[in-house]
């Protein structure tokens, strides 16, 4: 009887470890599970879609970096996401995959005041050392693709310099944590701008009360 019952014991406990680790594995060992919603809610809502098509593409083993890849592609091209996404799984580089659909290396650039160095130096040296007429013949790799869309997607999304995020980038953050440290920025920005807009009506407040008395 003894037998029969440890082997399953064991397979249970064994069972129980490996759900948390795997889960362990989905939210990230350096990035915490609110930082993982934060970036897919800003992805929701930049790129107007929903939690479900997310928690789809995630599902697909569409990694998180990755995503708004998938909704910026659908968006310029017009394709279905799961058109996308299933090119992507065949094994097709994002390069074939834009090329595919009549999208080139130009859709991909952002425009910046600085001259990057790593890891986006060599990406923008494609285009420093082409003219701008030639840029249609560049080809980018994976992760030169997916460092450009997502530099465009956090810039656009929060008005923030891209200038400042390659800074971030060049100090080894991924873009999950990128965008948690862009929020908390512009959060502390728009506090202060609400504070400082308040203290100005409450001066002009007693200004109008001051003539009012005389």
């Amino acid at each position: 009887m003894w037998k029969m019952i440890m082997p399953i014991t064991i397979v249970f406990v064994l069972s129980l470890s490996t759900g948390i680790t795997q889960a362990d594995v989905s939210v990230g060992v350096s990035v915490d599970k609110d930082g993982l919603n934060s970036f897919h809610l800003a992805i929701g809502e930049h790129y107007r879609t929903n939690d479900q098509e997310i928690k789809t593409a995630r599902n697909l083993n569409v990694q998180d970096e990755e995503l708004p890849l998938v909704f910026f592609l659908a968006n310029h091209t017009g394709v279905g996401k799961d058109e996308i996404i299933r090119l992507r799984l065949m094994g097709k580089s994002w390069m074939d995959i834009s090329l595919h659909f009549g999208q080139t290396a130009e859709l991909f650039y952002v425009p910046v005041k600085s001259n990057p160095g790593p890891p986006y130096g060599k990406a923008y040296g494609h285009f420093k050392n082409k003219d701008k007429k030639k840029w249609k013949e560049i080809r980018l790799n994976d992760t030169e693709i997916i460092d450009f869309v997502n530099l465009k997607f956090m810039s656009d999304y929060y008005g923030y310099s891209p200038d400042e995020i390659i800074k971030m980038r060049a100090n080894g953050k991924s873009f999950i944590a990128i965008n948690g440290e862009v929020k908390k920025i512009k959060s502390k920005d728009k506090n202060k701008a609400l504070v400082q807009k308040n203290e100005k009506n409450e001066k002009n407040a007693n200004k109008t009360k001051g003539k009012k008395k005389k």
